[in-house]
């Protein structure tokens, strides 16, 4: 996998590509914020497909692990995708919330990724 850099103005966005898993627990997903960090970049962009099924399923804890480490060194987070394909209500109701923020959005497609972390 590899990042793409997007830019505008100062700002960079880094949209992570490629297949297959880029986070199965929180300790990649920091490895995977640092190193965003240390090549300059001041979001991330990651697919719901680069996720494991269990980022999806909130009872285990995993997706509230990852967030957090990407809350704690503001890093914000785009994850693109159709995330209905885990239908929970749980789920829906925190991707709700979660949009109403600036850490850590849902979208539907890169454009859109790309303008919410752009106007971060």
């Amino acid at each position: 996998m590899e990042f793409v850099s997007h830019e505008q103005g100062e700002r960079r966005i880094a949209e992570l590509v490629g297949e297959g898993l880029a986070i199965s627990n929180a300790g990649e997903a920091l490895d995977l914020l640092g190193n965003a960090y240390y090549q300059g970049f001041d979001g991330l962009i990651l697919h719901v497909h680069q996720l494991p099924d269990a980022f999806f399923d909130l009872r285990n804890g995993l997706a509230g692990e990852v967030l957090q480490k990407f809350s704690n060194y503001r890093m914000p987070l785009a994850i693109v995708g159709d995330a209905t394909l885990h239908p929970s209500k749980a789920l829906q109701d925190f991707i709700r919330e979660s949009n109403q923020g600036k850490q850590v959005n849902f979208r539907g497609s890169v454009a859109e990724a790309l303008n919410t972390l752009f106007h971060a």
